[in-house]
């Protein structure tokens, strides 16, 4: 569609409708959107699951780790 035109030709009305409608779909998407992330900030709940795997070796750590709480590297292998 051609861009800079102060009035389409009537070939270029559907697409400009269609375009129009895609718009106004993006923009309630975006509110919705922000609604929701401004909902989650304001209510502040905690997490109910972690989708974060705890079997890997770093999240059976302390966080932070203690200095010098180790005497050698530990063995990564593949699940």
């Amino acid at each position: 569609m051609p861009r800079r035109y102060s009035d389409y030709p009537d070939a270029y009305t559907t697409w400009n409708v269609v375009s129009s409608m895609g718009r106004y779909t993006s923009l309630v998407a975006v509110i919705i959107f922000s609604i929701i992330l401004w909902e989650a900030i304001r209510s502040g709940r905690t997490i109910e699951s972690s989708f974060i795997r705890s079997s890997s070796i770093e999240w059976l750590q302390n966080t932070p780790p203690s200095d010098h709480s180790y005497i050698e590297l530990a063995l990564l292998t593949e699940f």
